[in-house]
C-alpha cells in the first residue's frame, strides 16, 4: 500500500512532487513545516537558517537532545531523511540572501518583522505560494498570498519593528502552538495545491478558542 493513500484526496501528489518547497527559517514554526512537508510528500525541500540547537529549542521547536550544539538546518535535514531518504534537501546555513534560488512555495518563518520585510520586498514577484506564521504565546496569525489582492494584502501586516512587542514573536512559545500554526500553513498550501481559495489572514486564540478570518476579497 502506498503511503499516501489516505490522503491522496486531499493532497494532489503530482502537484506537490513538481514543486520545490523553501522553509525560511527552522525554528519553532519552521521546523515542523519541512517535517510536515516531508510526511505529505515533497520531494524537494530547501532549509535557510544560520542557527544551532540550544537547550530550549527541545521543549519550543521539537529538537532531540543529540541535536543539541548542530546546526538547525542539519538537524531538520537529519529527521527530513529519517521520514524518506528520497527526498532532495538542500540546507542554507545561512541568513536569507537576496541572490538565492528558492522554491515556487515559499514558508516565511523567521521571528522578527524586520527579517519578514527584507524578505518580502525580495521574493513578492518570485513566487507562486507565500505563507508566513506568527506567533506569541498561544495566539498565533496565518497570512497566505497567492492571488495580486492578497499580495497586495500582505504588506499591510508589515508594521515597523518599533510598534512590535519586544523581542522575536516566538519569545514565549510551546511546541502544541507551533505544530499548530505549521498545519495551518500546510492546510493553506493544500487548498491552493487544490486549487481552493486561501485564506489572506488568519488569527487564531488558543487560549479564548476564538478563530478570526479577515476578509479579503480573491
Amino acid at each position: 500500500m502506498s503511503r499516501f493513500t489516505r490522503q491522496q484526496d486531499l493532497v494532489p501528489h503530482d502537484k506537490l512532487a513538481a514543486l520545490t518547497c523553501t522553509v525560511i527559517g527552522v525554528g519553532a514554526i519552521g521546523r515542523q513545516v519541512a517535517l510536515q512537508l516531508a510526511a505529505l510528500g515533497a520531494r524537494r525541500i530547501q532549509l535557510i537558517d544560520f542557527d544551532t540547537v540550544e537547550p530550549t529549542n527541545i521543549t519550543t521547536q521539537g529538537y532531540l537532545h543529540r541535536d543539541l550544539g548542530q546546526l538547525k538546518v542539519a538537524a531538520t535535514a537529519d529527521q527530513i531523511r529519517a521520514i524518506d531518504p528520497e527526498i532532495a534537501v538542500t540546507t542554507i546555513p545561512d541568513r536569507y540572501r537576496p541572490d538565492l534560488e528558492l522554491g515556487e512555495a515559499l514558508f516565511c518563518c523567521v521571528d522578527t518583522i524586520t527579517a519578514r520585510s527584507a524578505i518580502w520586498r525580495a521574493l513578492q514577484h518570485r513566487h507562486l505560494f507565500w505563507c508566513d506564521a506568527r506567533m506569541r504565546g498561544e495566539i498565533l496569525r496565518v497570512l497566505t498570498a497567492t492571488t495580486p489582492t492578497s499580495q497586495h494584502h500582505y504588506p499591510t501586516t508589515l508594521f515597523p519593528q518599533s510598534e512590535s512587542q519586544p523581542g522575536p514573536c516566538t519569545a514565549k512559545s510551546t511546541l502544541y502552538t507551533a505544530n499548530i500554526a505549521a498545519g495551518l500553513m500546510l492546510h493553506q498550501f493544500t487548498r491552493w495545491l487544490r486549487e481552493i481559495p486561501c485564506d489572506a489572514d488568519l488569527m487564531f486564540n488558543l487560549l479564548a478558542t476564538e478563530i478570526q478570518i479577515e476578509e479579503v476579497l480573491t
